[in-house]
């Protein structure tokens, strides 16, 4: 189970999509068959915002929730109480425009839930009438859908629907859409796609901390000159000595080299990591910091499945920095230059080999939802899935905790 971000045009999040996958097919390929419908009277997308909690996974915003020609059935109050309003069920090409489907969405809509539509070619618009008249998205692939004729069409009959383009690989892809007009949210890897080039040059305050970086990334980094280094940034500065000032019962702490050897050479270090990188995201996409920060604790709480205990912390950081290209603008290669980081790091994250690789191999399918990827890697590694899954839903809850701390 996963959560996609949906971007309006101005790279702000304004919902997620819940994406799950009940089964491993390729460990359980009788689930192709007669078993494949087992558990579809429940709605995965519920039970993860009931355990979770909708302001975890999607803040302010809506949480779009696929549902299945059984599970659109199902007593939607008793597996969710979130608010029906930020729901919104998004439904394919396999719930027909017949009588029994239109009526079980009309219901929905009457208890205040919205609804969305996905994978409709164009010569089924017509035959979906009834429902895209109660539906309040329309998700459509820019690559198959000429969005001139669709902005009409759609504004002429169903004025009120709005346009969600998908499927978007890269930023120009994005840009060019935005020109264009028309959608009203935006979905694909854009927003973190690697970069193959870029400017040369970093700005001086990100300068300052790939600085930091390399002082803590040292064995046996010196605490003063790490507190040193922190002073010369005054959102740091205060984060620390209010983090630190939480842990004392007398809160004295007034200088930065203090507060560094009250936290200790290992627990400051782990935090450099984790505030530096923020700070450093500050001019990006909110998603961009929110997917590092998940993979630092996704990576980190996978190293018992992939037998890695003794690589948790760089496994930490290997997901910490898997979009520092994104970040300088740089390719990979040449932002690993910039910043101290184990071999092991450098080799997974440039050349997609060496130990902790298959880790990040695995995060990055899951977090694009491409499950029977995922399925095949745990496959030919002998690892099951629901630790897979159980370390996704801790760092979510992590992240969760990590932002109301902040707050």
């Amino acid at each position: 189970m996963t959560l996609i971000p949906l971007f309006n045009e101005n790279m702000a999040v304004k919902a997620y999509s819940v994406f799950s996958q009940k089964d491993n097919f390729f460990l359980n390929p009788m689930m192709q068959g007669t078993r494949q419908n087992d558990g579809a009277a429940s709605v995965d997308g519920l039970d993860l915002i009931r355990t979770m909690g909708i302001e975890t996974l999607s803040g302010n915003e809506e949480i779009f929730v696929p549902v299945t020609k059984i599970s659109i059935f199902c007593d939607m109050e008793s597996q969710c109480d979130a608010p029906h309003e930020r729901i919104v069920f998004l439904i394919d090409n396999t719930i027909t425009p017949n009588e029994m489907y239109v009526n079980r969405l009309r219901e929905l809509k009457e208890k205040g839930y919205k609804l969305a539509v996905r994978k409709l070619a164009v010569m089924d618009f017509e035959n979906y009438r009834e429902i895209l008249k109660l539906a309040d998205y329309v998700f459509l692939n820019n690559r198959k859908i000429a969005i001139d004729k669709a902005k009409i069409y759609f504004r002429k009959l169903y004025p009120n629907i709005m346009l969600c383009a998908v499927g978007i690989d890269t930023m120009e892809d994005y840009e060019g859409l935005i020109a264009q007009g028309g959608y009203q949210l935006y979905e694909g890897k854009f927003y973190r796609v690697p970069v193959t080039k870029g400017p040369h040059e970093v700005a001086p305050l990100k300068a300052n901390y790939i600085e930091l970086l390399n002082v803590v990334n040292n064995e046996n980094f010196e605490l003063t000159k790490a507190a040193d280094v922190i002073g010369r940034d005054v959102a740091l500065t205060l984060s620390l000595l209010k983090m630190v000032n939480r842990m004392t019962v007398n809160s004295g702490i007034s200088t930065i080299r203090h507060a560094a050897a009250m936290l200790g050479q290992k627990e400051l270090k782990k935090w450099i990591n984790t505030a530096v990188v923020n700070e450093m995201y500050a001019d990006k996409p909110g998603e961009v910091t929110r997917v590092s920060m998940l993979r630092a604790k996704f990576a980190e709480f996978l190293a018992p499945a992939f037998g890695m205990q003794d690589k948790s912390d760089e496994l930490f950081l290997m997901g910490l920095f898997s979009v520092l290209d994104v970040i300088l603008e740089k390719p990979m290669e040449e932002a690993l230059e910039m910043i101290t980081v184990a071999a092991d790091i450098r080799e997974a994250l440039i050349n997609r080999s060496g130990r902790l690789a298959p880790v990040l191999e695995v995060m990055e399918n899951y977090e694009n939802a491409d499950f029977s990827e995922v399925s095949r890697l745990l496959l030919l590694a002998k690892i099951d899935v629901n630790p897979v899954n159980d370390a996704y839903m801790r760092s979510l809850a992590w992240y969760r905790d990590l932002m109301y701390e902040k707050k």
